[in-house]
This record gives structure tokens, sequence and C-alpha cells, in this order.
């Protein structure tokens, strides 16, 4: 393999002196006045490299390596991204509005849990209808498998999974299948085994903290080069891997003092990017804030993000369809039908209203005349509300068939942007439990130990808990594709098929003004119907049919989840625990 002179730069302002290590042979390096040491050396296409800094050894990765071939602790390869030969120049992106996400993880989606394999399955999200691949975390981690949210490594791509050459093969088949791909990112912690950039840099705030860990340093000293290796990051998945967007994991947590917050910056930077691009790129939070000011344009005075989630949709629907009322349930199960009906045309439940859960108010009202639907994702189970319940139940363990049908229905025509997560659409069997892999075996242990007793104080026993260190509880996770061939998981999917074909087929389905939707519900009753434009969305929860007056004769059924309701000119009787769209005159 040939040998020409690269160059190699680190931003590393803590030590005193920095080498650079390259298959073995070790270099000076030079700093600059910024903390920024650089080398240029020969160096093979594909040589493996660390920086030895002060009398530190091993050499350390380096932050914005690409690729770890050895794992998080080992050296960094060097990888161009510019060398893949891209198959999808054609390809012109996807507006996120009007579309429908699909959120999975790589290593549980298929058997061999590699991005070639999920390859192998885009065609059935082809053919159920969806429009974006969401990514759970795919960026380097310790250990064989896990969930993805304890990566260190936030410029690699997770070995296992097929590293960034799979990666960017993955993304192009995508592409050629008209499918945009979301990643998630985490920017708000670091992962707890093979976080080497204290030593390069100050990454962590002075007393800061959030759930997770120490906070990241996006205000205090040297941060302005910490944001930098934010924004950059964010940029190489979009530019160099043709990513369409990315899901910005918990933003809540970034804590950040300045005048013009990090994620207001960044959505400035993404939006000239995509102008260069020539195709749309997408912004998604994670929020827990319920301020609608985190999707306002930048010119009205928002950050300028394009989406965030609504967990508000899914507690409600939750609520609603289980009856679990206990935690953060609790207001969205007192708050019934008419709970629902609030999201379903206002986007958030908690608005400025009193959060039980959280013992003060909370949140801040959307302005509907301003703010379209479609900027809010909606979902009936996502990786969180499945994997951070005690045993990993997907809600197909709880509901029957024709809730389950309901609880699709409701999600798959409303005004927001839906969202599926992996196996949901045939109401998979397979539970998708916590997992970890952490080789160290004190922090195996007390990762498993820390799972046990936060159960332990909600009347879990242990026993009843899946151990995240145990292999078997990743393999548990890992979807059943042969029960797509069975009912009622058959019969499921081709109901999404069906609600997904619909939802494209009439635009009163991905009507985005939350103004123009109306909800009448009878929570004694137990049914609801929805206004979209000219079409109902009748829903009758309850365990006997349920005959329900509209506001006009229907006069045609476009589908339905299980026997068809009886339209009598301006009443329809729906049967138990079903639901349909009707066509009014």
């Amino acid at each position: 393999m040939s040998t020409d002179n690269a160059d190699f730069a680190v931003w590393a302002p803590l030590p005193e002196r920095v080498r650079l290590q390259v298959d073995g042979a070790v270099h000076d390096m030079t700093r600059d006045d910024d903390g920024w040491w650089r080398a240029t050396v020969p160096a093979a296409p594909e040589a493996d490299y660390g920086f030895l800094l002060d009398d530190t050894t091993p050499a350390r990765p380096d932050p914005r390596g690409r690729r770890q071939p050895d794992g998080v602790h080992g050296l960094t390869r060097r990888f161009d991204p510019s060398g893949y030969r891209w198959g999808d120049r054609a390809w012109t992106g996807r507006p996120l509005a009007g579309g429908v996400v699909y959120e999975l993880h790589v290593g549980t989606f298929t058997e061999a849990g590699t991005f070639d394999a999920a390859v192998t399955r885009l065609d059935h999200l082809v053919e159920l209808g969806v429009g974006f691949v969401e990514l759970l975390p795919v960026n380097g981690f310790n250990g064989t498998h896990n969930w993805g949210y304890d990566g260190v490594a936030w410029y690699a791509v997770h070995e296992g999974y097929g590293g960034p050459a799979g990666y960017q093969r993955f993304v192009d088949a995508c592409h050629q299948r008209g499918l945009a791909v979301i990643q998630d990112v985490v920017y708000n912690h670091l992962g707890p085994s093979g976080n080497y950039l204290p030593e390069f840099f100050p990454v962590f705030s002075e007393g800061g903290a959030n759930t997770w860990g120490d906070s990241v340093n996006l205000s205090g000293p040297h941060s302005d080069e910490v944001r930098r290796y934010v924004i950059d990051n964010a940029l190489m998945w979009l530019r160099d891997m043709h990513v369409d967007g990315l899901r910005l994991d918990a933003v809540h947590a970034l804590v950040d003092e300045r005048a013009t917050h990090v994620l207001e910056e960044l959505a400035a930077e993404v939006d000239a990017l995509s102008v260069t691009e020539g195709r749309p790129l997408t912004l998604i939070a994670e929020s827990d804030l319920n301020d609608p000011r985190m999707v306002t344009p930048r010119a009205a005075g928002g950050l300028g993000l394009t989406a965030q989630w609504s967990d508000d949709f899914h507690h409600s629907l939750h609520a609603v369809l289980t009856g679990e009322g206990q935690g953060y349930y609790r207001d969205f199960a007192e708050g019934g039908l008419g709970g629902l009906a609030k999201v379903l045309t206002g986007a958030f439940f908690h608005d400025g209203a009193w959060s039980s859960f959280r013992k003060r108010h909370h949140g801040r009202p959307v302005d509907t005349d301003r703010l379209p639907g479609w900027k809010f994702l909606a979902y009936l189970q996502d990786h969180d509300q499945i994997g951070n319940r005690a045993t990993g139940d997907r809600i197909s363990a709880t509901l029957s068939p024709g809730l389950l049908a309901v609880g699709a229905t409701i999600t798959l025509t409303s005004p927001f942007t839906p969202m599926l997560f992996m196996g949901e659409e045939w109401g998979a069997g397979t539970p998708w439990q916590f997992f970890t892999s952490h080789p160290e075996p004190e922090l195996g242990k007390a990762t498993a130990e820390g799972r046990i007793g936060e159960f332990a104080e909600h009347g879990w026993d242990a026993d009843e808990v899946p151990d995240p260190q145990d292999p078997g509880t990743f393999t548990r996770s890992k979807l059943d594709w042969s029960e797509l061939e069975q009912r009622p998981h058959a019969d499921l999917l081709a109901l999404h098929t069906a609600l997904l074909a619909l939802r494209r087929a009439r635009p009163e389905l991905v009507d985005a003004d939350l103004t123009r939707v109306q909800v009448d519900w009878d929570d004694a009753d137990r049914w609801l119907v929805v206004h979209r434009g000219s079409l109902r969305v009748v829903v009758n929860l309850a365990a006997e049919p349920r005959e329900v007056d509209l506001d006009r004769p229907a006069t045609e059924v476009l589908l339905a989840t299980g026997e068809l309701p009886t339209l009598d000119g301006g009443t329809v009787t729906l049967p138990a625990e079903s639901a349909a769209v009707l066509a009014t005159g």
C-alpha cells in the first residue's frame, strides 16, 4: 500500500506535549496559540494512529477519528469518506412535512445486526410506506452491543455494525429506494468507558451535571472549540455520510448560557449546508421542555429546529389505551379522552398546565396559527417508552389486537409526523430490553445493580428485571421476522400498510393546520371522533359496540380496523375496540 505525506491535527490545549504515533513510529507535533497540534508525516491511507499526551501511554485515539477497528480504547484507523462511490446522485432529499418516520436499532433490526443485513429489509419499509429511516446512535461505544447512548467516539461508526464504509452503503441503499435517513446523535453526555476527551480538552463544564453525568462545556472557558466539536460532528453526518437529518437526543440537557444557544447556531449552519448540498436537511429535537420556541423559525425568535418529538402525544394515547396512570402517566390518565383531544389539537398536554410528576407548572402553548402539526412527531411507541420499562415489553404485550389497531389509526391519521418503532407495524412479539456489554466487570455489575434498584423502588422483583449485561437480554430484543407471516401479526401489518396508503392518498390526512382539527369525545362511552377536513376518524375504545352521532352524514367507509361499521345517515355504529376512517358528504 502506498504511503504519502498526510496532515494530522488535534485540538488539545490541556497537555504540555503531544506526539503522533503512526503505525508504530512516533513523531513530534507543533502547537499553535489556539491549542491545535499539527504534524505532516508519511502515512498509508489506512494507517493506524493515535496521540501520546505528555507521558501518557498507550496512545489515545483521535477525538475526531472516523474508524476504531479495535474498539474505543484502540488506535484510530485513517478513513477517507470521499473514497466511496455513491450511487445516489439522483437523490434530492425529502422534506419532513408529510413524511412518516421509522425508528430502528441496527443491532436488533436483523439477526446479524449489521448495516448490510439491514439493507436486505429495506424493501419491507418501502412496501410499508414510510419515508424516513431513523437510526438509533451508531457511533463508537465500548463493547459489542449497546443501545447506542453510551457512545464516546462521536465521529466513528461502531465497527460491529460495519464501520463507516458499511454505514455509507446503508445510506446509499436507502436513497436508491427513496428512503431518507435520520441519524440519532447524543451531544448531552458521553458514555462511561473509553472517553479520553477530558485528557485532550475541557469537554465538561465545571460543576454542571445532568441525568447521565457531567454536562458538556458549551459556554464555559474554552467552549468555542467544544461547540465546534459538536457542530462539526453534525455536519459530518449530513455532508460526508449523505444523511438527511439528525435526531438530537435530550436537548433539554444541553446547558448553554450564551446569548446564541448552540442549537440555534447548529440550525443556522445546517440551513447553510442544505443550500450547498441542494437537498432538505432536517433537525429533530427530543425535548422535555414543551417549548414551541424550539421549532419556531429563527426569524420569529425561535431556535429554528425543524421538528421535535411530542412525548405528550405518546403519554396521552398510552394512558387512554392501557389505563396506566402511575408516575408521569398520572396527569394523562386523569385527562382521559379530553386530554388526548387537547394534544391532537395543540400538540402539548402540558402547555403551562400543572404537572403532578414534576410538582410544578410545565410547558408553553403552541401557537397553532403559526406552527404546523408536522413539526411535532407523534408515536404510540419508541425506544425509550419500550426499553425503559422494567421488562422492555412492547404495548403489543398488553393490548388486544383491536386496541392495537385503534392506536395505530389514531397515530397514523394524526395531523403530526407519525413515527413507528421497528416491529410495531406487525405487533412484534419480541421485547426490546435495555442491554449493555461493558467489558469492565465493575461497570457491568454497577449497571445491572442500578437497573434493578431503579425498578425495585416501583415494586418490581429483582428476578423480573432483565440483566442488561446478560447476552440473552440483547438476543431476546432482536426482531423475529418470521412473525410477518403469522396472524394476528400479518393483519396488523396489512392495517399499517393500508393506513399509510390512505395517508398518502387523502390530502386531508397530511393537512398540518392544527386550527382545522376538531375532536368530539365521550369519556363514559369511550368513543372519539377526529375531524380531518371532510374525513372523520371514528374510534371506539369500549368492549361493546357504540353508536356515535356525527356532525354530518358519512357516505363511505374508507378504512375499518375490523368489521365494517354501520352507517345510518349521521349515525355510525362501531364494533367493539375498533376504528374507521369515513368520508362525509
